[in-house]
Order: C-alpha cells, then sequence, then structure tokens
C-alpha cells in the first residue's frame, strides 16, 4: 500500500498564505480549496492543508501554537541540488518569509530553513544518494 501524507497547518490569512506559497512554486487543489482551506500540492503523495484558525480548530481542541514564538514541528521536503534549496529559501524569504538557520552543509546532504508567513518552519534540502551508500 503506498501512504500518502498530509499535514494540516493553521493560518492566520489564507489568501497571504496561497500568495506567499504560490511564489514558492507550490499548486493548490481546486477541488479542495474554499474559503476557509485549501489543498497545496507537494507531489502525488504529500499535501498540505492550509486552514483559517477558526476552520483548523473545528479538528483540534487543543489551542492552536503560536508558530511564531514556538515549534510544533519542522516540515522537510526535498528538492534536485543544492541550487534549488538556496533557490527555494530565498524565494521564500523575498515573499515575506524570515531565515529560520543558516544552510548547513554535510558531506551527504545541504539544507537550509525558513518561516513561513505564519511562523511554521520549513527544511529545504537535497541529500546525495551516493554519498552515504543509499
Amino acid at each position: 500500500m503506498t501512504r500518502k501524507l498530509c499535514v494540516d497547518l493553521p493560518v492566520k490569512n489564507l489568501s497571504k498564505s496561497v500568495d506567499f506559497f504560490t511564489q514558492l512554486g507550490f499548486e493548490f487543489d481546486p477541488n479542495l480549496t474554499d474559503e476557509t482551506a485549501t489543498c497545496m500540492i507537494v507531489n502525488g503523495e504529500a499535501f498540505v492543508m492550509l486552514l483559517t484558525e477558526a476552520r483548523f480548530r473545528d479538528f483540534s481542541k487543543k489551542d492552536i501554537c503560536d508558530a511564531t514564538t514556538h515549534t510544533e514541528a519542522i516540515l522537510a521536503f526535498s528538492v534536485d541540488s543544492n541550487a534549488q534549496v538556496d533557490e527555494l529559501v530565498n524565494e521564500a524569504l523575498a515573499a515575506g518569509g524570515q531565515l529560520a538557520n543558516d544552510p548547513i552543509s554535510y558531506d551527504f546532504m545541504y539544507v537550509w530553513s525558513f518561516q513561513d508567513i505564519d511562523g511554521h518552519l520549513w527544511e529545504v534540502f537535497h541529500m546525495d544518494p551516493g554519498a552515504r551508500g543509499q
């Protein structure tokens, strides 16, 4: 069985969040979009549901974490090269995101991270599959 991953994230302003991630090259499923939520397509097996905070509260009785001051999760995804890591993080910064950490280069992986406009942490990485016998 192939598993798909869907992450739900609360956002303060859905329209601004869609604009932010559109600038990073992400697309959205119009069939799973309304004024309270949208489905951001990471790839055919991974999706991020951006939900207004009011809609997000329908799914959890817990308080919503203030991602600008607390870390609940780090969302990481791969790209095809180190240059693409730099390109995507720079696009995030130009679109209004904030730098989370400086780039880190290991012998097998290059990673750089940013915060989106709601403070959620994102890591972009390129892993060399031959560097660690993978």
